[in-house]
């Protein structure tokens, strides 16, 4: 495993901690990596080039 260090808005890390104590996540390590993963997943990177490829030619 890696690890990172993070800063993050109090509101979004009071949520975070409030998933973990209901029970929804094993620790905020968890939430943080679900996060990532589905983020990943949602963002393949030939797609962002191609967005951002388009952008550039837009602009």
């Amino acid at each position: 495993m890696s690890a990172l260090s993070i800063d993050i808005s109090p509101q979004i890390y009071n949520d975070i901690q409030t998933r973990v104590m209901e029970g929804w996540f094993k620790n905020i390590e968890s939430v943080v990596e679900e996060a990532m993963r589905r983020y990943i997943e949602s963002h393949p990177i030939d797609i962002t080039e191609q967005f951002i490829k388009e952008d550039i030619e837009w602009g």
